[in-house]
């Protein structure tokens, strides 16, 4: 099946890993990117070009005229992909690959005829490699625990920046721009279930525990915004409160 990635950058050029997403290329079949420049002010652009050399009809740039925040710019990229690139599934990444191209297919192997989104976890297991900043995997686990409450879910990680979906949800979930910039994930929780009806939408998720996710780098998450997410998920509490 045939999975397009999409992959918001915003300012990436210190940390875009070029040669690893051209290894991947190099080895994969059936996967293509569409890579969305977020407005950057360094040199993202080009090397995103350098990235795209060579394989012309598997990696796509795109360009919002100016920064516009990870939410509009995954859903622009989600937009151009299934106006233009036909694809059984869809999934986005965050450019730094703190979660790998690699592992990213092996989340979207977890779709199929029960399984419509299926999203990365950053659960630390005797077997897995999870390495993230302490300060910032307890404010995490504050952020998380609210979230869920407002879901009624029992999930462990909304903000896992690796999620998959199928076409068909993905072609629902994806046309209305979103509440949030950053707390977007939680948005789509409740499209799903809006979509599907809550018992069927649990049904068809799948919480995918990540063999492998490495912090690279302070987040592009202003710490200050950590006081206004309250307002933003309040706002979309009330957006979906019949869900």
């Amino acid at each position: 099946m045939s999975l397009c990635i999409i992959i918001p950058a915003y300012n990436e050029e210190k940390k875009l890993e070029s040669n690893t997403y051209r290894n991947f290329m190099q080895q994969s079949e059936g996967v293509t990117l569409v890579i969305v420049n977020d407005g950057s002010t360094d040199n993202t652009f080009h090397c995103l070009q350098s990235i795209r050399k060579n394989f012309e009809n598997k990696v796509f740039i795109i360009s919002n005229e100016q920064n516009a925040g990870k939410a509009q710019t995954v859903l622009n990229g989600m937009l151009y992909a299934m106006d233009n690139l036909a694809s059984d599934k869809y999934a986005f990444l965050d450019a730094d690959l703190a979660t790998s191209l690699e592992e990213c297919v092996a989340v979207s192997n977890q779709i199929n005829d029960n399984v419509s989104f299926c999203f990365g976890s950053r659960i630390l297991t005797v077997d897995s490699k999870i390495e993230r900043k302490a300060y910032r995997h307890y404010i995490g686990r504050v952020i998380a625990t609210a979230i869920s409450k407002v879901l009624k879910l029992e999930v462990y990680d909304t903000q896992c920046g690796c999620k998959v979906f199928d076409k068909d949800l993905a072609q629902h979930i994806f046309q209305e721009r979103f509440i949030s910039k950053w707390l977007f994930d939680v948005e789509l929780f409740f499209r799903t279930m809006k979509h599907y009806g809550r018992a069927q939408a649990i049904a068809k998720m799948h919480e995918y525990p990540l063999k492998q996710w490495i912090d690279k780098g302070e987040s592009k998450v202003k710490f200050s915004y950590f006081f206004k997410l309250w307002l933003d998920l309040w706002r979309i509490k009330m957006e979906y409160r019949d869900v």
